[in-house]
C-alpha cells in the first residue's frame, strides 16, 4: 500500500490553519505532518523533523514569510515540494515563488476539490499554477531594479537613508538615487508611498 503524503501547513490564522488540517485530513492519501502559524515556526521544525512531503504554506505572516520560507527550503536543499496560498492581489509573488523552486501556487479562492487535485498532481512531481494568478504573472511588469528594490525594502522597514548605505555597503548618494528611481518609476510621492505600491503588486 502507498504510504500517505505527509503535510505540513503552515497559516498565521488559526481557523483557517485548522480548517484546511481538517479537510486534508478526510483525504486517505494525505496525512498531516503538523501545522504552524508562521515561517519560523516552520523552519524550526523542519530543523528537527523530517521533512513532509509538501509544505502548504500562507505568504503573509509574522516573523518568516511564505516566501522566505520557500527561500529557506530551496536554500537548503529540502526535499519537500512548497506549494504556495495567496489571493488574487499580489500577482508580483509568483515570479519571485518560482525563482526559489515552488512546485505550486493555488489561490485562497480556489474551492476544496481544486486544492486537494493540485496536491495530488505536486506529490506526482507536477507544477500547479491557478490559471488566473499565471495570466496575471505574465503582465505583470515589475519597473524596479533589484537594487532599487532592496533599497525600498529597508526604507519600507524604517531605515534611514543612512542605516540602508551601511547594510547595503552603499553611499548614502547611491542610496538616495535608488530610492528617488523607485519614486519616479511608481508615480508614487516619496519613499514610504513608493513602498506601499510595490507591496500591493507583491515586489517586496
Amino acid at each position: 500500500m502507498k504510504s500517505a503524503t505527509s503535510i505540513l501547513i503552515v497559516e498565521d490564522q488559526s481557523l483557517v490553519r485548522d480548517a484546511i488540517a481538517m479537510l486534508l485530513s478526510l483525504e486517505d492519501d494525505l496525512s498531516i505532518a503538523a501545522k504552524c502559524s508562521n515561517g519560523q515556526e516552520a523552519i524550526e521544525y523542519l530543523e528537527s523533523h523530517t521533512a513532509p512531503t509538501i509544505i502548504l504554506s500562507d505568504i503573509e505572516m509574522p516573523l518568516v514569510s511564505g516566501l522566505d520560507l520557500a527561500k529557506y527550503v530551496c536554500a537548503k536543499n529540502i526535499a519537500s515540494k512548497m506549494v504556495l496560498m495567496t489571493t488574487f492581489s499580489k500577482p508580483g509573488y509568483i515570479k519571485r515563488a518560482l525563482n526559489n523552486s515552488v512546485s505550486g501556487f493555488v489561490l485562497k479562492e480556489s474551492d476544496s476539490d481544486y486544492l486537494i487535485d493540485a496536491l495530488h498532481k505536486i506529490t506526482q512531481g507536477e507544477k500547479v499554477i491557478s490559471t488566473e494568478l499565471a495570466i496575471m504573472a505574465l503582465d505583470d511588469n515589475n519597473p524596479l531594479s533589484q537594487k532599487e528594490m532592496s533599497a525600498l525594502k529597508l526604507a519600507s522597514d524604517g531605515l534611514k537613508t543612512q542605516d540602508i548605505a551601511k547594510t547595503l555597503f552603499l553611499s548614502e548618494g547611491t542610496v538616495r538615487n535608488y530610492l528617488s528611481e523607485a519614486i519616479a518609476k511608481l508615480d508614487a510621492t516619496n519613499r514610504v508611498d513608493a513602498a506601499r505600491i510595490a507591496q500591493q503588486k507583491g515586489w517586496l
